[in-house]
């Protein structure tokens, strides 16, 4: 797995969809594994709380019987916070703006997930360039 290709991933998802503030990528112990976020903001935290909220999703998801969990979204006040199901073992988490428009997150999302539980399971060459964490 390359930290590189998984940040490079998750920017170039911010730079395609207007509103998206932070992003990070996590095991689903609440483990960081990248991120692209602001100063303000903590990524362990950040990983951590999308681990708790990814694992109380999934448990809905079971008892609900409506399928294994795609995405889960919370709608704040200032914003969003949405987390994806990357695999069994990871998790992307997205914090976005009023302005976030969620159909085309969504959309654009698909093949990242897949692209990203790839980079970590070490299915995919990386052939992105060095780019570090914020």
């Amino acid at each position: 797995m390359s930290q590189e290709a998984l940040v490079a991933e998750i920017r170039e998802l911010r730079e395609r969809v207007p509103g998206i503030t932070d992003t990070a990528v996590a095991a689903v112990d609440g483990l960081l594994v990248a991120a692209d976020t602001s100063a303000e903001l903590d990524p362990e935290s950040l990983a951590a709380l999308a681990a708790a909220g990814l694992g109380l999703a999934r448990r809905t998801a079971a008892v609900s019987g409506r399928g294994p969990l795609r995405q889960n979204v919370t709608h704040c006040a200032g914003g969003f916070a949405v987390i994806y199901a990357v695999g069994d073992t990871a998790l992307l988490a997205v914090l976005g703006d009023e302005g976030l428009d969620l159909a085309r997150l969504h959309r654009e999302t698909g093949a990242l997930v897949e692209r990203l539980d790839d980079l970590l399971r070490g299915r995919a060459s990386d052939t992105s360039a060095d780019v570090s964490t914020s």
